[in-house]
Formats: C-alpha cells, structure tokens, sequence
C-alpha cells in the first residue's frame, strides 16, 4: 500500500498534491530536528558523566573542561564557513556529510584510553557537529513556507530541548550501569539512523549558489579570529591568555577587510553594519548561552561532589529546565508567527535573568525543591527566548543567505557556549586551580560555581537589553 492509497476516491489531483507535500514538509522536519536532537543529547548525557571521567583518569576540573569545549571549538570555527559551503554545494549534502563524521567521532571517543584522546575524538565531533549546526535551521527555514515557518522552527528547537531534558536521565542510567563510554555508543546508533532516513527522504529542490568561489583565505581568518580569542579567553588571567587576546584581534582586522573586500565574502559583515535586527538578536543569542550554557556542568558539580547524589539523581533533578523548553518551544515559535518575536524574546531574557539569581547563593543546604522549581522556570524563560530569536535572526535576511545567516546563528550560540565554559573555567582557575576533583574540598568548589552564576546574571541582564533593542529597531523599520 501506498500513501496515495490511503487518499479517498474523489479527492482531486491539487489536494493529493497539497497531502503529499505536507507529509514530505514533515519527513524532512524530523531528519532535521533529529540531527538537532543528537549534539544537545551528547552535550547534556556527557555532562553527568564528567565527575566519572575525571575519576577515571585522575583530571583537573579544568582540563575536564576541555572535553565539551574542545568540541565547541572546533564546531565553531567550522560553522560558518560550512553554512557557505552548503549554500554553495547544497544544504542536504552537507548536512549528511556532518552526521557522518559526528557518528564515527562518536565511536572513536569509545576507544580512548586517556583525556587527550577523548579531547582528540571530540575535535572530530565538532567538525561533524559545525555541518549539522549551519545546514538543519537553514533546510527547515528554506522547506516551510513563512506563514509556517516559525512553528516548524519551535518544533525544531523543541527536539533540541528534548535532546537536553533525556541527555541527563539517560546518561546518568548509562554512566551508573555500562559505564561513560556507552554514551558515545548510543550516540553513534542515532547518527547512524539519521544517515539512513536522510539518504532514503531527505531529498529537497535546493537553490544553490554554486556560481561564486568559497572564501578560502577569509575562512581561515575567521578560524584564526575564533581560535585565538576563545583560547585567550580560557587562559585569563595569566598573561598568554592577553597575548591571544590580541592575536585574535589583529585576525579580526584582517578579517574584516578580507571581507569587505572580496567579491565573495564567507560572511557579508553587512549584514551586521546595515542589518540592526540580525546583529542585535544574534548578540542577544551569544549572550544567552554565555550565561546559561554551563548551568547543567556546574550543577552536575554541585550536585554529585557537594550534594552526594549519583549521577542518576543527578541527571534527574537538571532535566526540570529542558523539558519545560521541550514543552513550551512549539507553542512559541507558533506564537512568533503572529505577534514580534523579539518581545518574546526579550520576557523570556528577563525571566532566566531572575532565574539565575537564586544560583549566585547556593548551599549544601539549599533545597532539592527549590532548585528544580528553578530550573523549571529557566526552561520556561529559555522557550520563550528561543524560537522567537532564531524566527526574528532567519526573517531578517533573504532566501539566498540563509546558510549563512543559520551559520552565523549557530556561531554566536557555540561562542556563547565557550565563553559559558570559560567563565566556569575562569572561576575554578581561581579557586581550586589544577587541583583533582577527586580530592578538592567542597567549600572552594562551592565559591567556585557561586562566582560564575553572579557573571552569568550579570551577562544575562545586558542580554535582556540587546534584545530589547531588537524591539526598537522593528519598531524603526
């Protein structure tokens, strides 16, 4: 039976055509948001697992550190440059070809006999993982039509969320019965699925933009620029971390006139001079996951060496802050069709600002309750500023730069995730230094995840600003 079969006798040819159409908008929706599901899943599974790991083979919180920041590193520098790529050579193809080396950096990472593989094997995953980034939000906003394309981008971000709500339940089960390595080997059967659904449905009409040449020397000064900046950063306060600082500045110069002057930019930086809207909404993104992106690293820390929960506990109590993002996702991003989705947005900004105050004061004796509430209320201020960001950021460019503009998006948001990492890292390279986390007291660590959470709120409150400012500028145009 076929799917033609299943339509009544009497139905005409254009509905048939409308039915069938719809049914593929969905297959390709799924593909998509499947492989948005896998990144955040490994993301959230391996952040329960890191106490473990660190035990294992006797690591530093900072060089521990390394294990989801090696990754979005690399995912970062890539990201944009493959959003280019796949404008050029087809978003499909790209986005196939990054599920394909995330899954076999997956299954490597199972082999690892010490932390600088695993940190090696993560490096792959992030190259992997910067195709899926610049092409899944870019082939949704291409597919959907624009009446539908803001519920289509919450269902998408929604899977995202529903990857971080099973990330820390599933990957605590895993840790505490197979051990942390069974994570990669799960993440690896998804991806393996994916490839098989999307060489067998996901086949689009594309428009390609495969007439101009790919900036070759402008992506690799963008890499230069990313990579000196976010290993500067991780290195402050010693003086090297001030040397790359200003390494990464002088690539930055040159790669802005690199770009303004190429016929063929790997970013169009007017985009961000003539285009207030796009900057705007990506700065509020970076600054979004700069200070959200380590609450789950921090708490599985707080949590597990503070608190004495497992791994499993563990993981139950952070899913409260995805699965309300999960929840409410889709009904925002449908929301953001009908009314600015930058004021959304910006209550959703406000309200994780709140949020994050209570965890600048957290004690052995805060209340498991009182957290999960917390978190639960994070996630919900996290739905509303997700879908409608990426709504508002898509719709201020046109069709032919969405690769780019989802690039772009997707390298604010890994910058910001790097920058969350660094200030964790910042304030335990203050506080406990290379000492284990095996043998680190408690009170030190303590003072440690209090101090990034008061720069997290801090960064969050300017963030609820640049959002805002979105707003005006709508207003303007």
């Amino acid at each position: 039976m076929t799917f033609s079969d299943l339509i009544p006798a009497g139905v005409n040819n254009t509905v048939m055509e409308e039915m069938t159409d719809k049914r593929q908008l969905w297959i390709i929706l799924f593909i998509t948001s499947l492989g948005s599901f896998l990144t955040p899943f490994m993301g959230s599974s391996i952040n329960v697992a890191i106490p473990e790991i660190g035990m294992e083979f006797f690591s530093d919180a900072i060089l521990l550190s390394w294990v989801a920041i090696s990754y979005l590193l690399a995912a970062s520098i890539l990201i944009v440059p493959m959003g280019r790529l796949a404008d050029m050579k087809g978003k499909t193809r790209i986005f196939l070809t990054g599920i394909a080396i995330y899954t076999a950096g997956s299954l490597l990472s199972t082999m690892t006999s010490s932390i600088d593989m695993l940190i090696l094997f993560r490096v792959i995953q992030g190259c992997g993982g910067a195709m899926i980034f610049g092409t899944s939000i870019a082939i949704i906003s291409g597919t959907f039509p624009p009446a539908e394309r803001g519920g289509a981008l919450g269902i998408n971000v929604a899977f995202t969320y529903t990857g971080l709500s099973v990330g820390p339940v599933v990957g605590g089960a895993l840790t505490e019965a197979f051990g942390w390595r069974s994570i990669f080997y799960l993440n690896a059967a998804v991806g393996i699925l994916i490839i098989i659904l999307g060489i067998k449905y996901l086949r689009i009409k594309e428009t390609k933009d495969d007439q101009t040449a790919f900036d070759l020397p402008g992506s690799v000064l963008y890499g230069a620029v990313i990579l000196f900046v976010m290993l500067g950063f991780q290195e402050l306060p010693d003086t090297t971390g001030y040397v790359l600082f200003a390494l990464g500045t002088i690539f930055a110069a040159a790669f802005f006139f690199r770009e303004k002057s190429t016929p063929h930019p790997v970013i169009r930086i007017s985009l961000f001079t003539e285009n207030r809207v796009f900057a705007l909404a990506n700065f509020a993104a970076f600054i979004n996951y700069s200070s959200t992106f380590a609450i789950s690293y921090l708490l599985s820390y707080y949590l597990q060496l503070i608190r004495g929960f497992g791994p499993e506990e563990a993981g139950l109590f952070l899913i409260a802050q995805p699965v309300m993002q999960a929840i409410f996702s889709p009904a925002t991003g449908k929301l953001s069709d009908r009314i600015n989705p930058s004021v959304l947005a910006t209550g959703g900004m406000a309200l994780i600002t709140a949020g994050l105050m209570l965890f600048t004061v957290l004690s052995p004796e805060t209340s498991i309750t009182i957290i999960i509430v917390d978190l639960a209320l994070l996630g919900f201020g996290y739905a509303l500023f997700a879908s409608p960001n990426t709504h508002a950021v898509m719709n201020s460019v046109p069709l032919k730069l969405y690769g780019v503009a989802s690039g772009v998006l997707g390298t604010t948001r890994m910058c910001g995730m790097m920058t969350s990492m660094g200030i964790s890292m910042l304030a335990f390279s203050l506080t406990i230094g290379n000492t284990p986390i095996s043998v680190v007291d408690t009170e030190s660590l303590l003072l440690s995840i209090n101090s990034a959470f008061t720069i997290f709120v801090i960064l969050c409150a300017v963030g609820t600003f640049a959002s805002y400012m979105v707003i005006r500028n709508k207003g303007k145009e």
